[in-house]
């Protein structure tokens, strides 16, 4: 029998989040480069601290996070009270639309951004809007165009996922100084740490200077901890207290913030991860232009190659699933031409580059 328990209106209207497939049947060994995690896995000392943890697992955790927290003040250089640590920084994006937003309210983003904005804002009940973007890239005019009475938050994820495309520090100053005092500005750098262009900053500096800026980072990426579901945002002290009293009170557990701990700890292999990231990302790029495909250029750990066809893109998909090699389809990001490749081993790299390379082979052939 179905009970007649009905969910408040527009949650059925929510196309759930998929993320990277991470099967794939027959295979005898699966190539995993369809969820943007980090090639290297986590930080031997992390993994030594996680499982020095696990034997108190049965203790709660400091609710507070505070030695993480003290940890992140000071490699940041921001004070301690002005972060909050979740569950991934999913978690705090999902809080900031569940105290700041709700019915009738609306929620921006860039055409080609994260598909947990428009997911977190309905699910608050407000309207999602998105604004067009211009060579894969957000448009700062754009944006400001279509904000309106009722916009209450801005997402600009910088770097964006699946595009790889970034915006300067003075980009992201102008969108700020041009949103009316009362909207939120919340910069999502999930991959801030694999950018190297002297023009980019992460934003922790609006923070301080407005007051009505948030920025978001993770452990998921660079830190090779998305299992552990580890993330922080850095937010003026009004909107930290704000988040403390809807979290839940041990949302990040003693596990996640033993490892985050050590992860921060370990400059060498930060230093090498982002080394290897910008090694085999410029390689891979460079060997699938050679293939006549059009690679978008990316300051994260993943490119967008674009087949021109939206059929030669899901052919080349399957044709590398066939061989265990995964990689991310974009078409609810309305990409439906390209594909999202991770960046991962040089030894994955390699394959997925022989794989896509037999792909046109036969496919010319054919």
């Amino acid at each position: 029998m179905t009970p007649d328990i009905k969910p408040k209106a527009g949650i059925l209207d929510i196309a759930p989040y998929v993320g990277g497939e991470s099967k794939a049947h027959g295979a005898a060994r699966v190539v995993k480069l369809s969820s943007n995690e980090g090639a290297l896995g986590p930080s031997p000392l992390a993994v030594e601290a996680l499982q020095k943890a696990a034997l108190d697992k049965h203790r709660y955790p400091d609710g507070s996070c505070a030695d993480l927290r003290a940890a992140l003040a000071r490699k940041h250089g921001i004070p301690v009270e002005h972060i909050v640590c979740g569950a991934g920084s999913d978690e705090i994006i999902s809080l900031l639309c569940q105290a700041y937003v709700g019915a009738g309210d609306e929620v921006l983003y860039s055409e080609h951004g994260f598909l947990m904005y428009a997911i977190n804002a309905q699910a608050a009940g407000a309207v999602p809007v998105c604004a067009p973007e211009k060579g894969l890239k957000a448009d700062m005019d754009a944006l400001l165009g279509k904000v309106s009475e009722k916009t209450k938050i801005v997402f600009l994820a910088n770097p964006n996922n699946p595009t790889g495309s970034y915006l300067t520090r003075d980009e992201v100053r102008r969108l700020r100084e041009g949103l009316p005092k009362d909207v939120l500005l919340v910069l999502d750098c999930a991959y801030a740490e694999y950018v190297d262009a002297p023009d980019y900053s992460a934003g922790h500096e609006l923070v301080e200077a407005f007051g009505n800026v948030v920025v978001t980072r993770t452990f998921s990426k660079l830190y090779g901890m998305g299992g552990l579901r580890l993330g922080w945002g850095h937010c003026p002290p009004e909107i930290a207290d704000v988040l403390n009293r809807v979290r839940g009170p041990f949302n990040v557990s003693s596990v996640a913030q033993a490892a985050g701990l050590a992860a921060l700890a370990d400059e060498d292999f930060v230093q090498k991860s982002i080394a290897h990231n910008t090694r085999w990302r410029g390689w891979l790029a460079e060997k699938l232009s050679g293939l006549g495909l059009h690679v978008y250029p990316s300051a994260a750990n993943f490119i967008l190659v674009d087949f021109g066809d939206v059929g030669r893109a899901e052919e080349c998909r399957l044709f590398l699933k066939d061989r265990g090699i995964l990689v991310r389809q974009v078409e609810r990001y309305k990409l439906p031409a390209c594909l999202r490749i991770s960046i991962g081993t040089g030894e994955e790299m390699a394959l997925v580059f022989e794989g896509v390379k037999d792909f046109i082979r036969a496919s010319h052939s054919g």
